[in-house]
């Protein structure tokens, strides 16, 4: 098994991506931390973890809050002794996120709290975890957008993931040295629940596919497959990385420089 004796902490794990990579990481034989916001499914992920005769727990926390981030950090260690894996997965895509002039700046702090404050934090607590255990994986859900500009506008959290590409990118090199890989999993646009209640119509969600090379939006499991790659030791010397698993949306549109 690919992550056996490790421990993964995941946030935002009651679904899409998030549930998805718990399933498989415990699959996979890595304790799990079901950590979310959302009690009632991230416990229902716990449950599914269980049932497939794997190890979890759940852990309320705000990502956005770093009280509640150090708690989780600190119930990973508690609970199994260490922390190997970090997965900040976390995020939001607000339903009124669009340009620049129509976007409430209520809108735009919650998105960077959650979606970019909610990486720091959990990378504030989840290194010094790490160094503890003698290293580990650290993966920061960015997105295609911090690469390409999204069609239909969304401006808080096109920017928020850009930041969270740029952090990653710092953080990696301030911790190379120290066993600690950083890498960010950019998915392209997804059939979740997340970008499906964004792209509300179908005319939004043509405009978003007309794009995609492969002709279809991708689905959570295929980037749980991806998270599980960089959480291994499989990928032990990717560190710094944005891993784009986007149907080939940036490689048609990105220009070399």
């Amino acid at each position: 098994m690919r992550l056996e004796n490790k421990v993964a902490l995941i946030t935002g794990a009651s679904s899409g991506i998030g549930r998805e990579s718990a399933l498989l990481f415990a699959k996979e034989g890595a304790k799990v931390v079901v950590v979310d916001v959302n009690d009632t499914a991230g416990s229902e992920t716990v449950a599914m973890i269980k049932a497939a005769g794997g190890d979890a727990i759940y852990v309320h926390a705000d990502v956005s809050k770093a009280a509640d981030c150090e708690k989780m950090v600190a119930a990973a260690e508690q609970t199994y002794g260490k922390l190997n894996v970090m997965f900040n997965n976390a995020g939001i895509l607000h339903s009124d996120d669009d340009n620049a002039m129509t976007t409430e700046e209520a809108v735009w702090d919650l998105t960077m709290n959650v979606n970019l404050k909610g990486v720091f934090l959990g990378c504030k607590y989840g290194i010094p975890a790490l160094q503890r255990a003698g290293g580990g994986s650290i993966i920061n859900t960015a997105s295609f957008v911090a690469l390409l500009g999204a069609a239909t506008p969304q401006i808080a959290y096109t920017a928020s993931k850009g930041g969270v590409l740029a952090m990653t990118r710092e953080l990696a090199m301030v911790h190379a040295r120290q066993n600690i890989r950083i890498n960010a999993l950019c998915p392209g646009p997804l059939r979740t629940e997340l970008l499906m209640k964004f792209l509300n119509t179908e005319e939004k969600r043509q405009r978003r596919l007309v794009h995609i090379p492969l002709g279809r939006f991708g689905e959570a499991k295929e980037m749980a497959q991806a998270a599980l790659y960089l959480a291994s030791d499989e990928s032990s010397y990717m560190t710094g990385a944005e891993f784009l698993v986007d149907g080939g949306i940036t490689a048609a549109y990105v220009t070399p420089v």
